[in-house]
């Protein structure tokens, strides 16, 4: 090792320049990186003699200071260097700032309460994790009836005499509603609900309903049908007409499943309404007496309608959307296609 060495980094350091954070981090491992230069000395300076160590330790250690201090303070004048350009460029355009758009689902959820809304109902929410009393029984599900097994359900504590699940429908929103609120009781119940099924184009383990629920005195199955055909014109346009099925539901009697003209064949027939000119949007029906009663209301006085639908499903038929799974994906390019159907 010769003096000459120590003295020849020095002076490659105090000529050093360097413009940009890259070339400092360059300079870092030439002079103190496990190849660097410093390094390399300090390995020649363990086979030096030990008469030489005294001579060489002590400007070594001086050197190594030296680069660590000189490699800090090209750092800190590239920071100083980028601070001051942004204050030079302050006068710049801006980078153009792209706005999303809401969830199509929050979309067609949030159409779907503003048309009642109008119609004069009021908007309920409730738990997700639930317990066997408001999702099943209080609708008259009893006990190890086979209706409870349309609608698969996920579990969170079992064995109980009131087990918590997650909630299957909110109608159990609406039984909720009926034990802490005087009659008349006119609501909406929009909510994201659980079923065991599996995942396809048609069908998802979670999705959204909005429920709706009158009771009055002197509610008829007329009122139902002009609430449902009120709604589907202002959702799909002021010539659908509907059509009504009989059907079951162990809450409803009698119930029927509500089919709407296809906005997009009008009736002709397509692939989307598979050629018959109708698409199914819900199920509705008036309130069993049962299912009053239970909420203490009394079913000799007053009367009621309940209806449901999927949110996704709604969504579906109004974008023509024909895989169910695109809404759980956040494919921004799925997503973008949205944000133009509202204000955002």
């Amino acid at each position: 090792m010769k003096r000459e060495d120590i003295e020849k980094v020095i002076s490659e350091l105090e000529a050093l320049k360097v413009k940009t954070a890259a070339e400092v981090e360059e300079a870092r491992v030439r002079f103190l990186g496990k190849k660097g230069e410093i390094t390399a000395l300090f390995e020649e300076f363990r086979t030096v003699d030990k008469d030489a160590k005294r001579e060489f330790g002590a400007p070594l250690n001086e050197l190594k200071k030296a680069a660590m201090a000189k490699i800090e303070e090209l750092r800190e004048s590239i920071v100083e260097i980028a601070a001051e350009t942004v204050r030079e460029d302050l006068s710049m355009p801006g980078y153009p700032l792209s706005l999303g758009s809401r969830h199509p689902v929050s979309i067609v959820r949030q159409e779907i309460v503003d048309i009642f809304r109008k119609f004069g109902y009021d908007v309920a929410e409730g738990p997700e994790i639930e317990d066997d009393y408001h999702v099943f029984e209080a609708l008259n599900f009893p006990p190890n009836h086979p209706a409870r097994d349309m609608q698969d359900t996920f579990f969170v504590s079992a064995g109980h005499p009131n087990p918590l699940l997650l909630r299957t429908h909110t109608s159990s929103v609406q039984v909720r509603t009926m034990e802490t609120q005087k009659v008349p009781i006119r609501v909406v119940c929009p909510g994201r609900v659980f079923r065991n099924e599996a995942i396809s184009a048609r069908a998802h383990c979670i999705f959204h309903q909005v429920e709706g629920l009158y009771i009055d005195e002197g509610v008829t199955f007329a009122d139902l049908k002009q609430a449902i055909l009120l709604f589907a014109r202002e959702m799909f346009g002021p010539e659908t007409q509907i059509r009504m099925r009989p059907s079951f539901f162990p809450f409803t009697e009698p119930s029927a499943e509500v089919d709407v003209s296809c906005n997009i064949c009008h009736g002709k027939g397509c692939n989307i309404c598979k050629g018959t000119g109708w698409l199914e949007i819900m199920g509705c029906g008036m309130v069993d007496p049962n299912v009053l009663e239970a909420s203490g209301i009394d079913s000799t006085k007053y009367s009621g309608f309940a209806f449901g639908m999927g949110i996704e499903r709604i969504a579906m038929l109004k974008w023509q959307v024909n895989d169910l799974r695109h809404y759980f994906e956040n494919d921004l390019r799925f997503l973008r296609e949205f944000s133009t159907a509202v204000e955002v």
